[in-house]
């Protein structure tokens, strides 16, 4: 073989191996779906930790509710989201196959229903012929829903406007509506002119519990297993910073200010709500009591028992037997900290 011949076999090499690396970057691409609530992992989608952990190139997109994510989700735009618990029950009992692997909070006192400064209601008694909004298909929609009903009232009894946050912070500051029930930014925007008449913990304690959670499509999770169990440790890393140093994470922290240019707010909004937070460690939440219980886990059940409620209100047409297969705990199983 001349020098030309085996240059040329070098070259051809090499760009085959060039081609097969492109092909193997390319298959390590996905889009990953957020909201604007205050999370510690939120600042590993702004310094790039969970590209770097995971080794795939991560689109991070900001969405305003659940439901849009599961429509992406379901269009196949979108792979990996973060979800509350009442879209994700509606959206598995229409079809749609995904997977919670990691439980991001549960009712806390990070979502709350406001009532405005001036609309006429000191207590839960007085929402009667008033007017209140939530997010589409959210879990404060669901909420909210369901202290309507533990009230004994209807939406004939209360107005209820299912509308996007931004649009529920405006229509709340023009006095349109007398309340919204919201999570961050928004609930620090209203509480502005109002106050708390009740928080998600409190609907819970009635009866109607909810989660948020990382969910992937379950075609995307059988096929990347171990990108959620990265993305998991990047997420139990700063659950863990969170626990252990409060002041790496107040108003005048890195910390605080990424997650405000992230997500929106200011650093001192940020703060605040990471301190409304109800968060459950990795070994909690794979546990039977909420991902690793099969047909006992606890997600399961508050998901068939919102699609229950759901089903009464008219929002879906079926409950399925069985939720189980909804949630899992492999990305949590021997993930570092």
């Amino acid at each position: 073989m001349n020098i030309r011949t085996l240059l040329a076999a070098i070259t051809l090499g090499s760009a085959s191996l060039l081609a097969t690396f492109s092909v193997q970057a390319a298959d390590k691409k996905v889009v990953v779906a957020y909201q604007t609530d205050a999370l510690p992992s939120s600042v590993a989608i702004a310094n790039g930790e969970f590209a770097k952990a995971t080794g795939y190139d991560i689109d991070f997109r900001k969405f305003n509710s659940g439901a849009e994510i599961f429509a992406a989700i379901a269009s196949g735009d979108v792979q990996v989201g973060y979800v509350g618990s009442s879209p994700f029950a509606a959206a598995t009992s229409r079809g749609l196959e995904v997977k919670a692997f990691y439980l991001s909070s549960i009712s806390g006192i990070d979502e709350a229903l406001v009532v405005r400064n001036g609309s006429g209601i000191a207590s839960l008694s007085d929402l009667k012929g008033k007017k209140v909004a939530a997010a589409p298909v959210s879990t404060d929609h669901y909420q909210l829903l369901a202290l309507i009903k533990s009230l004994g009232l209807t939406e004939k009894d209360v107005q209820v406007f299912a509308i996007p946050q931004p649009e529920i912070v405006a229509s709340y500051n023009r006095g349109d509506i007398d309340g919204g029930f919201v999570w961050d930014p928004a609930l620090s925007e209203l509480k502005k002119n109002g106050k708390v008449l009740v928080t998600s913990k409190d609907v819970a304690d009635k009866g109607a519990p909810t989660f948020s959670a990382w969910v992937s499509a379950s075609k995307f999770a059988d096929e990347n297993p171990a990108f959620l169990k990265g993305f998991a440790s990047v997420v139990n890393k700063y659950y863990a910073s969170f626990a252990a140093d409060k002041n790496a994470w107040d108003a005048d922290s890195e910390n605080a200010k990424l997650l405000a240019k992230t997500l929106g707010g200011t650093p001192e909004q940020q703060a605040a709500a990471l301190k409304n937070l109800t968060l459950l460690t990795p070994e909690v939440q794979a546990s039977e009591a909420w991902l690793g219980g099969g047909e006992n886990s606890g997600a399961a059940k508050i998901l068939k028992d919102t699609a229950a409620f759901l089903k009464d209100q008219g929002k879906v047409s079926e409950v399925l037997p069985s939720y189980a297969a909804f949630v899992t705990p492999d990305a949590l199983v021997n993930a570092s900290n």
